[in-house]
């Protein structure tokens, strides 16, 4: 292995306030680094691509918690639904039902995320806060009984602006806790704010991220 993955994780670990996690997001990166950040404690891994995270799951230790990050199509979600620990990317009401109907089928409870789309960026996937607002509001989701809403996922603008992407950042918080009021002020599971990556998460935790996504300072360059 080529690349110190061991303390780079230690490294970021280090700069991560109490009650905050990691998802390491090892997409693209073999097997063999995945296997030097389990062998330091880490058991929580973001994979975005169905085909890459089945191969992954059937070949590294059964404990890792598997994070589904990137844009899910609802005709893949029946692939991951036996064994994803958690989907960070909702972004219908479409893609809702069919995690649940599928998780269903498995006999599981499936946590998801709401991702937002706040970044000044077109290409970026996710709900604006009024259509966040409105899937909520139909009240649909709370007949479902094979998935859980646990919070919000949201990515800033890849900007060198760090005004931008604290506003961004704190938008996403000020709107976790007007949701948090309407809808969740019951529910402990409704908790985690994911957002920061590499080059942002310092901003993240200090706009109250409680998960941050990261990859490339742990893994380096992806390996395509």
């Amino acid at each position: 292995m080529d690349y110190d993955v061991k303390g780079n994780l230690h490294r970021v670990l280090d700069t991560l306030p109490q009650g905050v996690r990691l998802v390491a997001i090892s997409k693209y990166h073999p097997n063999e680094y995945i296997e030097a950040a389990y062998a330091e404690g880490q058991r929580i891994f973001g994979e975005s691509h169905e085909q890459e995270l089945r191969q992954k799951h059937s070949t590294l230790p059964q404990d890792i918690e598997w994070h589904f990050i990137g844009h899910l199509q609802t005709n893949k979600v029946k692939y991951i639904a036996p064994y994803v620990s958690m989907i960070e990317a909702v972004d219908s009401l479409k893609l809702l039902r069919e995690i649940d109907r599928q998780a269903g089928r498995c006999g599981r409870v499936i946590k998801v995320l709401l991702e937002l789309h706040i970044a000044e960026e077109a290409t970026k996937y996710g709900l604006t806060l009024d259509d966040c607002r409105e899937l909520l509001a139909n009240g649909e989701w709370r007949e479902m009984q094979h998935v859980q809403i646990c919070g919000l996922m949201m990515m800033a603008s890849f900007v060198d602006n760090q005004e931008q992407i604290r506003r961004e950042m704190q938008t996403a918080r000020n709107f976790f806790d007007e949701v948090k009021a309407d809808y969740f002020a019951d529910d402990n599971a409704f908790c985690e704010r994911s957002w920061g990556m590499s080059d942002d998460y310092p901003i993240a935790l200090e706009t109250g991220s409680t998960m941050v996504r990261i990859g490339t300072t742990i893994f380096g360059p992806r390996v395509y």
